[in-house]
């Protein structure tokens, strides 16, 4: 009983830690496992045994497969159809939500969210409308087609793994389908049905207009003889005057040089193109003596060159930028890269940009060198939301990359290879081809998730050895007794949902599953059915924007406020919730 409790109080515990969000899912994974270690709830010879199980080396295959996938353009091609589909917005959206839908049952929600919230925004220009209006569902999509398929989502990986600890064998790859995809064709009918009314009007990026004016905050400052800091650098000239302002061009006559280096000496008669607030332009005339030299606007005319550009990216969830500034990371003097405005739910963030702390969804905008801005998106987990002319990846091989992904899993399903030896060799296969660079194999892996899933897997074995998960289980059983095993499909569906929601779906799935095997067992019925009720429920965190990636990825481009999300996504939580056990019933039956 000790061990039970122990366990169940460090389990609370990360919960707590995992709302409160301080500190990375992974780090609060690791640190619960080593509490478990040390109070002996973990064997030491198993501390460190998740790292080496099937279901994490598949998991990290599957991302470099995604990746290759998306760098190859092979998801490019898909959504370059968008365009051809017509002019009306909800064409344009049943095809978004439809391709995000498909294309995510076999490679990451991520990676296909990556490609698809551009495509959107470039449609929300040109007729779509509110960008708000669709980024949401194509999210829920995303989510929707992970359940696909076995590979589509962590969760399914996991249950799969566990049905095979614990009844010798493994779901297959297309096990999953046939209830996965009832439910994503429920879920997709459901959104364009309602979506109009429950998804809110936000003032996203859904028209030529940017959420910040970056004209209102550039002014041109014309350099007199005599005016201090002639014949001073840009660098000690910023350091001097200790604002936040960023010179984003110089104008020698007719000569204009774009983000200029940090080196450049300031000369008589030169003209500034500084981007700063008015507050911080006063500053800069009294401390300088430079002049006011035009009011126009001047945004347009030099922000960008043939060699700079201008590019909005959005933060990812696990971005190296979370949590620090521009000036923590010296982006100016490191890359040459000027943080020109910052956009968080839709709205302008504008004092003090080079100390604002980043946060997952926000949207920069970045000014620098084109092939720097590409290495700054990839070294920091960024995702660009210009159109694909600033590709984060090579040139398209559509052929190759296909044809590797299909024999792997034409391998996996005819049960001549597992899929985690499929999917490895196919990750091996998509590097010797060099579809994905040997430098990018371990840059593209999600490493949280690995750690994450590494420290969970020991914690859920030691809720099971502990005794703790059959406690749940007969509590779950007391309170549906007399009724159908229905009854207790319907509360491990409706625990593993809110669970989703607050913490990492792979977490979730990893808890829960004990649970439904005792649950399971103490009925006295098949254990499937329960298995697939933990991997939907872990798949379908809709109602927080923390419950998944994609639902932090669209919260900066579609303007979202925290409690936006509910408003579809637990309507949409509950039909699905309706259907889900009638249908695992259907194809999983509890006497099987």
């Amino acid at each position: 009983m000790v061990d039970q409790l122990l366990i169940g109080a460090i389990l609370l515990g990360a919960l707590a830690l995992f709302v409160w969000d301080r500190w990375r899912y992974d780090l609060v994974a690791m640190f619960a496992l080593l509490v478990a270690a040390a109070l002996g709830l973990v064997p030491t010879n198993e501390v460190f045994s998740g790292f080496g199980n099937a279901a994490v080396i598949t998991v990290a295959a599957v991302l470099v497969i995604s990746h290759a996938m998306w760098r190859s353009g092979v998801v490019d091609a898909l959504a370059s159809l968008m365009k051809r589909v017509g002019d009306k917005a909800w064409i344009q959206m049943l095809a978004l939500t439809s391709i995000t839908t498909f294309c995510s049952a076999f490679i990451s929600n991520t990676g296909t969210m990556a490609i698809m919230i551009p495509v959107a925004l470039q449609l929300s220009r040109s007729g779509l409308g509110h960008a708000s209006k669709v980024l949401m569902p194509m999210a829920f999509g995303s989510l929707l087609g992970g359940t696909i398929t076995m590979i589509g989502t962590p969760p399914n990986i996991i249950i799969a793994d566990i049905r095979e600890d614990a009844l010798g064998e493994s779901f297959g790859i297309f096990d999953f389908t046939p209830v996965g995809l009832s439910l994503a064709v429920i879920g997709l009918v459901f959104m364009w049905l309602t979506s109009r009314w429950l998804v809110p009007k936000t003032n996203s990026r859904d028209s030529a207009n940017s959420p910040y004016d970056m004209s209102s905050y550039m002014t041109e400052l014309w350099v007199p003889e005599g005016a201090n800091h002639v014949g001073e650098t840009l660098y000690e000239l910023e350091s001097n005057i200790k604002e936040n302002f960023a010179v984003v061009a110089i104008k020698q006559g007719k000569t204009v040089t774009t983000a200029p280096p940090r080196y450049y000496r300031i000369k008589a008669d030169d003209v500034l193109i500084i981007e700063a607030d008015t507050e911080t332009l006063q500053q800069i005339i009294d401390a300088t003596g430079f002049e006011l030299n035009a009011d126009e606007e001047l945004a347009d005319r030099f922000l960008i060159s043939d060699e700079v550009q201008v590019v909005e990216g959005v933060v990812g969830p696990d971005s190296r930028l979370i949590g620090r500034s521009a000036a923590d990371l010296r982006l100016r003097h490191r890359f040459g890269v000027n943080v020109l405005a910052v956009a968080r739910q839709g709205q302008p963030v504008k004092p003090n940009l080079s100390n604002i702390r980043f946060k997952p969804g926000d949207v920069l905008l970045l000014q620098g060198d084109a092939e720097i801005l590409t290495d700054v998106f990839r070294r920091f987990g960024c995702f660009p939301l210009a159109q694909r002319s600033m590709r984060i990846g090579a040139g398209k091989k559509l052929f190759t990359p296909l044809a590797i992904f299909a024999v792997a899993i034409m391998l996996s399903a005819l049960g001549i290879l597992s899929v985690p030896v499929a999917f490895t060799a196919a990750a091996g296969a998509m590097v010797l081809s060099n579809i994905i660079p040997l430098r990018e194999l371990y840059e593209n892996v999600d490493w949280p998730i690995v750690v994450l899933l590494g420290a969970t897997i020991p914690l859920g074995a030691a809720l099971e050895r502990s005794g703790a998960a059959q406690t749940l289980a007969d509590w779950a059983l007391l309170v549906s007794s007399d009724a159908p095993a229905a009854v207790a499909l319907s509360i491990l569906l409706l625990v593993t949902v809110i669970l989703s929601n607050i913490v990492n779906n792979a977490a979730a799935a990893v808890l829960m599953a004990p649970i439904a095997l005792n649950m399971a067992s103490g009925l006295n019925v098949a254990t499937d059915p329960f298995l697939m009720v933990v991997a939907i429920g872990a798949a379908i965190p809709f109602i927080t924007p923390i419950g998944h990636q994609s639902n932090i990825l669209v919260m900066g481009p579609g303007g979202y406020g925290f409690g936006d999300y509910w408003k579809l996504g637990l309507p949409l939580t509950l039909v699905l919730c309706v259907a889900t056990v009638p249908l695992i019933l259907w194809f999983w039956p509890l006497g099987a």
